[in-house]
């Protein structure tokens, strides 16, 4: 963040949904907002097309319950509450293409936005954002829209795609969590995302994210990770 605001005055920052917002939560400095944070532009990875109020389904609720409220000055872009897919879809692409480029840069060869960085959440169906397996989706390439509608289930979701994904000047893959049911986390879904072979973009998302992002796992999640994989830090 620093960086980028040292650079051009701006910070553009994209995150998802689930437990991937802990990890900015408790970021105000002494309890007050840190200086960048006043200068931060923040997009959705993907979010629920919802009223951005609703305190059970939106992001956008959860993210400023959870930290957005003490983040003085930051611009959260919410979706505009209907439950259509294609039409949140549109007009969020607009509200990013209206972005000056000292706020969301573009890349000078393709034309995609160049977040600072994307944080993104995967699931252990290799699933990133709202990009599922065995869906035509998750093929949308550099040419393409910059945001996705998703209409596999009441509400449809939107998405960034995978292109825009991987454009970012850092992303950031998290993976973290275990239950009774699943001990181990997501530990074979990563074993697929990072070194799975023969793994395509349809049958397992992911994998169009491991040369481009960084991955951060717990220590379940990493479990059947080859040594070679593993990094503690």
């Amino acid at each position: 963040a620093a960086r980028a605001v040292g650079e051009r005055g701006h910070f553009a920052l994209a995150i998802p949904g689930g437990s991937v917002l802990k990890m900015l939560v408790g970021m105000t400095a002494d309890g007050g907002p840190a200086d960048w944070m006043a200068k931060t532009t923040i997009a959705y990875v993907n979010h629920k097309c919802v009223d951005p109020s609703d305190p059970d389904l939106s992001t956008h609720a959860k993210a400023h319950r959870m930290f957005l409220d003490e983040w003085e000055g930051a611009e959260a872009l919410a979706v505009t509450g209907t439950d259509d897919g294609e039409a949140e879809a549109s007009s969020y692409e607009s509200r990013l293409r209206s972005l000056p480029e000292d706020v969301l840069p573009r890349c000078a060869d393709t034309g995609l936005p160049v977040f600072d960085l994307m944080l993104i959440g995967v699931g252990d169906d290799g699933h990133v954002g709202s990009l599922y397996p065995d869906r035509e989706e998750v093929l949308v390439g550099e040419n393409g829209p910059w945001v996705l509608p998703v209409n596999m289930k009441s509400p449809p979701s939107i998405t960034l795609t995978l292109p825009v994904m991987a454009n970012a000047r850092r992303s950031v893959v998290a993976a973290c969590g275990v239950s009774e049911k699943y001990p181990q986390g997501k530990s074979e879904g990563m074993k697929r995302a990072v070194q799975g072979e023969g793994e395509t973009l349809q049958t397992f998302p992911a994998v169009g994210l491991r040369g481009t992002s960084t991955w951060i796992m717990d220590e379940a999640a990493a479990s059947a990770l080859d040594e070679v994989y593993r990094r503690k830090d």
